[in-house]
């Protein structure tokens, strides 16, 4: 599994439909998996931001390739890049988003 495929199921909470596409159920809209790249497009980067403030994590960055999230750091060549970092150093150490208590706190 890739960062942006983890990130999409875990974070995000988008299904696979097929193994090209995602579906995310709170919008009911397909998202083909070459049209969702956050670690090259800040949008798409800052859906996984405004996720993971809805599930409590505050977000930091020096606006250039360093982001944070709580004690989660990420760095990369630019900002969705270390966003996508950050966002899955956090899926890698807490069990939050990994468990059933992540819908919970979305309900």
């Amino acid at each position: 599994m890739t960062k942006t495929d983890a990130i999409a199921r875990r974070i995000l909470g988008w299904k696979l439909n097929r193994w090209d596409r995602w579906f995310d159920y709170e919008k009911g809209v397909f998202i083909n998996d070459s049209e969702f790249k956050p670690e090259q497009n800040l949008v798409h980067a800052m859906l996984v931001v405004e996720r993971l403030e809805k599930l409590g994590y505050s977000f930091s960055s020096n606006g250039v390739s360093e982001a944070a999230f709580n004690q989660f750091k990420g760095t990369g060549e630019h900002l969705p890049e270390a966003i996508t970092n950050a966002a899955y150093a956090i899926i890698e150490n807490d069990s939050v988003v990994s468990s059933t208590s992540l819908w919970r706190k979305l309900s």
